[in-house]
């Protein structure tokens, strides 16, 4: 089959389309032929040995696919043959990827490859900062940063059917845009303004009960400052780097409280099933509009990494595999 796969770490430069044995599905296993693939800012971390750097070389990227059921492995029910399906995979940039039969989502027919490879990885990380972490409730003011990213665009969505206003934070107009139409109260230009100065006036001096952050070090002091008293932070990514090391003494002032949420973290498998089925009904009650900014073949994802890294896209980027 063909993939993308990187021999060393660098740049998007290092991405290279070519042969890759294709896999042989075990017990559990499916084989699905990849439609789409999604991308994701991790997917660019580990190319450049930031994150999940001890992974043998070469490696194919890929957290997510889209696609049809080729074939099974040792036990698992035939019938999954031919059914369109979208999983948490680790190999998605590639014609070929393998997936558990417990991580398999049936897809209806009103979703598209395109979106349901936009809809796990992003999906459940907005599901889970904004429910499972976060806990937004009804009455409260949420702060979500890059709130025109994949992410940022779903949890916008999520907190304001949990009852939240919500402000969002973004660099142009037309990512302001974006965000205002899927339901943003108030956008912060963060390109323009003092983020935390808009946030209380915006708030008539309070703050924010929430604040939503995965841009990490450059917004961090900003996200602490514009909590409410009793607010909670949840950090979840380091598009800007590391985060500083949380100063307790700092939170004392407003009682205030510093959590997190990892992906991969073991979730228990009734509570991940939960958050899958509910984002799918969601998708296709059309109440959550899932926002697919580029597409490109599968061959180009040098590219989608460059379009990424620089801050060029909206929503999600995905990679399209078989027609």
């Amino acid at each position: 089959m063909k993939a993308i796969r990187y021999h060393q770490v660098g740049g998007p430069e290092v991405l290279r389309w070519e042969d890759a044995p294709e896999p042989v599905p075990g017990p559990g296993q499916v084989l699905v032929r990849v439609h789409a693939a999604g991308v994701n800012f991790a997917d660019t971390e580990r190319r450049r040995g930031l994150y999940d750097a001890q992974a043998p070389l070469p490696r194919i990227l890929g957290s997510e696919a889209a696609g049809v059921v080729r074939e099974v492995g040792p036990g698992v029910d035939a019938s999954w043959v031919g059914r369109r399906v979208v999983a948490l995979t680790k190999q998605a940039y590639a014609e070929a990827a393998l997936a558990p039969v417990g991580e398999l989502l049936v897809l209806p027919p009103e979703v598209s490859f395109e979106e349901a490879a936009a809809l796990l990885v992003q999906g459940l990380t907005a599901y889970h900062v904004v429910h499972t972490v976060g806990r937004v409730e009804a009455g409260q003011t949420v702060l979500i940063h890059a709130a025109a990213g994949g992410v940022g665009l779903l949890a916008v969505q999520l907190a304001k059917a949990a009852g939240a206003r919500v402000i969002g934070t973004v660099s142009g107009e037309a990512k302001a845009k974006l965000a205002r139409d899927v339901g943003a109260d108030a956008i912060i230009r963060y390109d323009q303004e003092d983020v935390a100065a808009s946030v209380r006036e915006l708030t008539q001096g309070r703050g924010v009960e929430r604040v939503l952050d995965s841009v990490g070090a450059s917004t961090w002091q900003a996200s602490l400052d514009a909590l409410a008293p009793f607010g909670h932070l949840v950090s979840y990514g380091n598009a800007s780097g590391h985060p500083p090391h949380v100063e307790v003494e700092l939170l004392y002032a407003k009682s205030l409280t510093v959590g997190a949420y990892w992906l991969h973290t073991p979730t228990p498998p009734e509570v991940q099933r939960k958050a899958r089925e509910a984002l799918l009904a969601e998708v296709v009650a059309k109440r959550l509009r899932i926002v697919v900014g580029l597409t490109l073949p599968l061959s180009r994802a040098e590219e989608a990494h460059r379009q990424l890294e620089g801050r060029n896209t909206v929503g999600k980027v995905v990679l399209l595999g078989a027609d």
